[in-house]
């Protein structure tokens, strides 16, 4: 498990829910990548409205409109791991917006861990 506590850097790639890369979701192909690449995590955020560089606003409450919402891919790790990850963004992405903030790190813990009991016991 990847130990993140501190300065971290957050990585958010912007883009529709249609986007595709090689008849697969973009945000997925985003998220096995950085997943393969050992960052500490990504998750994916489905927006219920939006407009981007096109100026066409999508939203949720107009099914005509609805068909390509926006979705915010997250990653956060150290800046060192994130930068590295970067040129892997370059290769998947023709259109959509990145961005990079500083951001601090409270706590960082897996799912996986077994919790310890009050005399020792696992």
């Amino acid at each position: 498990m990847t130990r993140l506590t501190g300065r971290g850097l957050r990585l958010t790639v912007y883009l529709g829910e249609h986007d595709i890369w090689h008849h697969r979701p973009l945000y997925s192909e985003i998220v096995h990548r950085a997943h393969t690449a050992g960052l500490a995590g990504a998750s994916v955020f489905r927006g219920i409205e939006g407009f981007g560089a096109s100026s066409i606003v999508h939203t949720s409450r107009l099914l005509s409109l609805s068909e390509d919402l926006p979705v915010a891919v997250v990653v956060v790790d150290t800046e060192e791991r994130v930068r590295a990850f970067l040129p892997q963004l370059d290769d998947l992405l023709t259109e959509g917006l990145v961005t990079l903030d500083d951001c601090e790190v409270i706590r960082y813990a897996g799912r996986n861990a077994a919790p310890q009991t009050t005399d020792g016991e696992r």
